[in-house]
């Protein structure tokens, strides 16, 4: 055994020595080159980082967040909403009811106490209280809401004068432009969140009734009724909807822009309701489709399809076929660009629009009138009537359709049912205006039927009861 190993030893310090004679005399010499560090690394310093990601050019958001913290609120809403019913309640015709707790965000527009926050908000409500960002708490009142632009004003009785927000002009937002939103989200209370303005004149409805600026500030359920501002703490937009199919904030929200909140709380406080102005056009967005359908070459702008009656549009001599470029030298894309604006007007306010027509770019001055419009369910748009055209059916009152739901316009054509015929009542009130159809449509109960007197193009009455 101490052979073997011995013999083992001598061979391995055999083969040590041979390759350590073969490297020191037999094999070439090479040179090796060993790279040092240099002295000035490729990297940057850290004091040159911000010249180089431009992030000097990030605006500081610390004198905006404090200013519109302060004008801020916690909005939370007591409601009464139905429970799940049981066989019980349905026999003994009761209803469960249960309160429950809603919270949202408002923003504070003057030193007196007055609230803007969104009408989704307060719907329903029972109770309402503002918790202001020095945690004092208040009961609010409402002063008037409009559920068309989702916008509710408030008030609250202080015993001090309050901070303010300052409204900004929300038709100067450009696209790119830094934003804060400022809330409540998840009951979280004065949080601020930091985006970009991604896009303007969004509808969300695609009916063309929205003109939403879109951000990718995060906004979260609470957020509803709070502020979107500017980089100099300028109140540009009331943050109110989110895209989202969890519920949650997934990289967009949408504000109403402030122009438009401003002049609905305006109308509140003034008339007590919102007055709406009209051009007078029924028209479509322009797109590729589009324009090759009609056989022309423009893909931007709102192409007008028909006038309605007694219009500024029509006054201002528009014809059908004219494309819409422009309104008040802002660029009209599309036709919530053309809602965007005219939803910050009144009636008799002057528009002026630029044209294509007949090939030629023109511009004409359109004064806006009350819309004296208003959609009936079942049947369609109905429209104040003229005497002459109730002399001509021998009633004394009454509304006329002037567009029939797509729906349902070969049942009513069928029974003589047209655009022109006159409606004298519903649910057995009789009507003179689109705004007693508003009244009676707001008043009348969900359970309760539809019931409509008119006057047929045979001259017949006819009543008809849609449950």
């Amino acid at each position: 055994m101490k052979k073997i190993l011995s013999l083992v030893l001598v061979s391995a310090l055999g083969g040590i020595l041979t390759l350590g004679a073969y490297k020191l005399f037999l094999e070439p010499k090479q040179t090796i080159v060993v790279e040092s560090a240099s002295a000035n690394p490729s990297f940057l310093p850290t004091n040159n980082v911000a010249n180089s990601y431009n992030t000097k050019e990030v605006p500081d958001f610390t004198a905006a967040a404090e200013n519109s913290i302060n004008t801020v609120v916690h909005v939370k809403n007591l409601a009464l909403s139905s429970g799940q019913m049981t066989f019980e309640d349905l026999f003994f015709g009761r209803q469960q009811q249960r309160a429950q707790l809603g919270t949202g965000s408002g923003v504070i527009v003057s030193p007196d106490g007055y609230i803007i926050t969104n009408n989704h908000v307060i719907k329903n409500s029972q109770n309402l209280s503002v918790t202001l960002n020095n945690n004092k708490t208040y009961n609010a009142k409402i002063i008037g809401t409009d559920p068309k632009t989702d916008i509710a004003l408030l008030k609250i009785e202080a015993d001090e004068d309050l901070p303010f927000a300052t409204f900004g002009d929300s038709d100067q937002v450009k696209i790119g432009e830094w934003v804060l939103a400022v809330g409540n989200p998840f009951n979280l209370t004065s949080t601020v969140t930091a985006g970009i303005i991604s896009a303007k004149s969004r509808d969300l409805s695609g009916t063309s009734s929205q003109s939403f600026l879109q951000t990718d500030a995060a906004v979260n359920p609470g957020n509803s009724g709070g502020a979107l501002v500017n980089t100099n703490g300028e109140l540009i937009g009331i943050n109110t909807a989110i895209s989202s199919q969890t519920g949650s904030y997934i990289g967009y929200s949408f504000a109403v822009p402030s122009n438009i909140a401003r002049k609905v709380i305006e109308d509140i406080m003034e008339f007590g309701n919102v007055q709406n102005g009209i051009i007078g056009i029924l028209g479509n967005t322009l797109n590729s489709r589009f324009s090759n359908e009609l056989g022309i070459s423009d893909t931007e702008g709102v192409y007008v399809e028909s006038i309605v009656e007694d219009s500024g549009a029509e006054k201002a001599g528009i014809k059908k076929g004219d494309i819409i470029k422009e309104i008040d030298n802002m660029k009209v894309s599309k036709f919530s660009d053309l809602t965007g604006h005219i939803s910050a007007k009144r009636p008799n306010d002057i528009v002026n629009l630029t044209l294509l027509s007949n090939g030629s770019i023109k511009t004409v001055s359109v004064t806006l009138l009350r819309n004296d419009t208003t959609t009936l369910p079942l049947v369609g748009q109905v429209k104040n009537a003229k005497p002459a055209e109730l002399k001509k059916y021998k009633v004394s009152n009454g509304i006329k359709i002037v567009k029939l739901n797509s729906r349902y316009a070969d049942y009513w054509t069928k029974n003589g049912v047209k655009v022109g015929t006159i409606i004298t009542s519903i649910n057995d009130e009789k009507v003179n205006s689109i705004e007693d159809v508003e009244l009676i449509l707001k008043n009348k109960l969900a359970t309760e039927s539809l019931r409509i007197e008119l006057i047929n193009s045979f001259g017949e009455k006819e009543r008809y009861n849609f449950r």
